[in-house]
């Protein structure tokens, strides 16, 4: 789907606040509320919308602790990341799973309450499946996060 620039300014708007009424970034890009939440929908549908969350304090939900798991495997085959995949998916502290170039096969973005959940997670992690290296670092600070995507690079008509 191709943007023109009043959906990279709706799209703008939502990453900020999902909540704002239609009628409210209607007025904000100069459409009316009609024409506005059509643009909405249509990107809903095109799947350029996935679907509107609330962000939570990682501290006030007790998931403060972020690790980044650096997973190295000598199985490269498409069972093996199925499996793999499958089990990942099972757990709810895993909140980003990437596959990887490079020296690291998969990394992991894993959120816990403390180094000791840590643990057990990935005791319970390599219980469920072998891999050739695991290496863990946990992030000492976050100084920038966001779950804005940059629009400047949105096709545009």
């Amino acid at each position: 789907m191709a943007l023109d620039k009043l959906d990279r300014k709706i799209l703008q708007l939502l990453q900020k606040d999902a909540t704002m009424p239609v009628a409210e970034i209607g007025r904000k890009v100069g459409l009316s509320t009609t024409p506005c939440w059509r643009r909405i929908q249509k990107m809903e549908e095109e799947g350029v919308i996935r679907r509107r969350v609330a962000v939570l304090d990682p501290e006030k939900v007790n998931a403060g602790v972020t690790v980044f798991v650096a997973v190295k495997t000598n199985e490269h085959n498409d069972a093996w990341l199925r499996k793999f995949a499958g089990i990942v998916e099972d757990f709810t502290e895993v909140v980003e799973f990437y596959r990887m170039s490079g020296d690291v096969d998969y990394l992991l973005r894993v959120v816990v309450p403390s180094i000791q959940a840590y643990d057990i997670f990935y005791k319970k992690l390599i219980a469920r499946i072998a891999l050739t290296d695991v290496s863990s670092s946990f992030a000492m600070e976050q100084i920038k996060y966001t779950t804005a995507l940059p629009l400047e690079y949105a096709v545009v008509e």
